[in-house]
């Protein structure tokens, strides 16, 4: 077991928390856009596009992120649970999760693929393809001469700060186009290390769920709304008219 020590006078967390979730296309350099349909929130990704979850942290005490993709935790690769480990997100901080963690210094990089090319369904958990949750936590402060005790949980700090189930696929969806997963793309450095972090409740205190898909799929299932088809008016002064 591991102990840090900080100084902080007896003064109590904040229980103001709250963190904004993003996802961020590295292909286009644009935030992938989100729509809100029936009380749920859904992302438009663009097929064969890198992407990262950003999680930034608005409050000014450490909270835990535990994050799954398609099902699968993105630091073990374990079926998610709630339970699991998860990324530290220092105050005001933003921690960027760009892959499937493979070690300390490693990440195999998110792609918006079709669903059999995706990780879980390559390891045989299609079930819960096109979704991303991220379930937070605070962390359990206890004051005692100045001094806060943190035991370790084999939680994990992203080198890479600063900067349910699935949902049943709509009768309308076109089958032109497959549904995306997330594919377990290239290799590349991103480093992380041990934090220790010992969570106030076993419930978290926000969770965050993104449904994502194509955006002809989402435009299909009614979930982006189409364009509005604008009438032509009739010119009062169209030029020189042929004969008849």
């Amino acid at each position: 077991m591991r102990w840090a020590l900080a100084v902080m006078g007896c003064a109590l967390s904040s229980m103001s928390m709250a963190a904004d979730v993003e996802l961020f296309d590295r292909n286009s350099g644009q935030i992938v856009s989100t729509y809100r349909h029936a009380g749920k929130l859904y992302a438009a990704g663009e097929p064969g596009h890198e992407y990262e979850i950003r999680i930034r942290n608005d409050a000014r005490d450490r909270i835990l992120a535990v994050t799954t993709v398609d099902g699968v935790n993105v630091i073990t690769g374990q079926t998610g649970a709630m339970s699991q480990s998860g990324y530290v997100v220092d105050p005001y901080e933003t921690t960027r999760v760009e892959g499937w963690r493979k070690s300390m210094s490693h990440t195999a990089a998110f792609y918006f693929t079709k669903l059999p090319d995706s990780y879980a369904a390559r390891t045989g958990r299609p079930d819960n393809v096109g979704v991303i949750g991220i379930a937070l936590f605070r962390e359990k402060v206890t004051c005692c001469r100045d001094e806060l005790e943190r035991q370790s949980a084999n939680e994990f700090s992203s080198g890479t700060s600063p900067d349910a189930r699935r949902s049943e696929a709509p009768a309308t969806r076109s089958k032109a186009e497959s549904k995306l997963g997330t594919g377990h793309g290239r290799t590349e450095y991103s480093t992380a290390r041990y934090a220790e972090f010992e969570r106030a409740s076993t419930t978290p205190f926000q969770t965050v769920v993104i449904y994502y898909d194509s955006f002809r799929n989402l435009q299909a299932a009614g979930i982006v709304p189409r364009p509005k088809a604008v009438a032509s008016r009739p010119n009062p002064f169209p030029g020189f008219v042929p004969d008849p």
